[in-house]
């Protein structure tokens, strides 16, 4: 399995790490970076807490023009929960008056294991900051995803290694009238994935969010099963981007695409890290490249040993 990477970007703008032990002004513009505040807390040459890094942070760069925040390592993450980091950017909402994307959990597994990471409510950002456009989470663990109302938000992610049901339901039952980008990673029963392909029923029906038009069902031990759900899905018309990515797909799950609704109208087909013959993989790309649909079947794995089902794993998972 493959770890996580830090993100490199967050709403268009790169990653930039605040140097907060510095005492220099950043070069970079308040609103030029998408700006990731993290402490180490097994440095022992580093006593700052988070909320004194964020501190630094407010005092340092214009808080008023910052429109992206990347949330690293607040602590020790596997013992301390995302809302000791979630509730002082709220508390400092007044300042933040330019935010429009938050990511909480930007860690590696070398940090923390994603499904070590505490997180917690973080639909308390949303009822936060109304001209949010972008929320993304890494890690399941006690992740919270209450029925929210959010006029703006526009993009969604949730990386985890288990997906809890209760989470998908919460996202489903919110009213998000602007989503435009949904990007669930769904996992696996070990690490907390307790839904399976009939809780996402409301979704795929097509009327759960009307402007959605790309789509992530990933890093599931039942892709398969989501494959063939998704080929007769009616929110498939709507979508130019499906990724199904970083599962366990196999040759079952890409003949249901193909067998299918026509997928011609899409701009891409993710199908990153499967376990397709190479047979397979040939059909899926003659079938979709020449309408201008790219393909993504990289990653072709071998199933190994015990491990999952059938010997195949997901991408991510522990």
């Amino acid at each position: 399995m493959s770890g996580v990477d830090h993100l490199h970007e967050l709403f268009g703008l790169p990653a930039v790490d605040f140097q907060h032990a510095s005492g220099e002004a950043p070069v970079q513009a308040a609103d030029a970076a998408a700006w990731r505040i993290s402490v180490d807390p097994y440095d022992d040459d580093s006593e700052m807490t988070w909320e004194e890094a964020f501190k630094a942070f407010l005092d340092t760069v214009d808080p008023a023009r910052v429109r992206a925040l990347i949330v690293g390592q607040w602590g020790e993450a596997y013992e301390v929960k995302s809302s000791y980091a979630i509730d002082l950017i709220i508390a400092a909402a007044d300042r933040l008056t330019s935010l429009e994307a938050v990511f909480i959990g930007d860690m590696t597994s070398e940090e923390n294991e994603i499904s070590w990471i505490e997180q917690s409510d973080v639909t308390a950002l949303l009822n936060a900051f109304p001209g949010l456009l972008e929320l993304g989470v890494r890690g399941g663990t006690d992740l919270v995803f209450s029925p929210s109302k959010h006029e703006r938000l526009r993009s969604l992610t949730i990386e985890t290694g288990g997906l809890p049901v209760d989470v998908i339901r919460g996202i489903l039952d919110s009213e998000l009238p602007a989503l435009e980008r949904l990007d669930l990673w769904l996992g696996v029963s070990a690490y907390g994935g307790d839904a399976d392909v009939a809780d996402l029923a409301p979704l795929l029906s097509g009327t759960r969010f009307p402007r959605l038009t790309h789509l992530g069902l990933r890093n599931s031990e039942v892709q398969n099963e989501i494959a063939a759900a998704v080929a007769s899905a009616p929110v498939v018309a709507q979508l130019r981007v499906l990724d199904l990515s970083n599962g366990t797909m196999g040759d079952e799950g890409a003949a249901a695409l193909l067998d299918g609704q026509p997928l011609t109208h899409l701009e891409k087909l993710d199908l990153y890290h499967h376990f397709m013959t190479e047979p397979m993989e040939r059909r899926i790309v003659q079938a979709l490249e020449p309408h201008g649909v790219r393909v993504d079947v990289s990653e072709r794995e071998t199933p190994w040993g015990n491990r999952g089902i059938d010997g195949r794993y997901t991408s991510v998972s522990e």
